[in-house]
């Protein structure tokens, strides 16, 4: 390995992946959700948005279902 290397010659290029991994999508939240999952946040040191990506993905993977009790 080298003890120096030039950073400044390269090129970057984008992750070809990366359109795979997330996709940016516009959803309405109850004031409450944002308000609990933001807290959340804040106590643990991750974002908020990644805290309900990880909710969300844990309910798929157990395959849980809403239960909807309309009074």
């Amino acid at each position: 390995m080298r003890e120096q290397y030039d950073f400044a010659s390269m090129v970057g290029r984008k992750n070809p992946y990366a359109k795979k991994l997330k996709k940016q999508v516009t959803i309405r939240l109850g004031e409450d959700v944002l308000v609990y999952f933001k807290a959340l946040g804040e106590q643990t040191g991750i974002p908020y948005q990644s805290l309900i990506n990880l909710y969300l993905r844990d309910c798929v993977a157990q395959r849980r279902k809403p239960s909807l009790n309309w009074k």
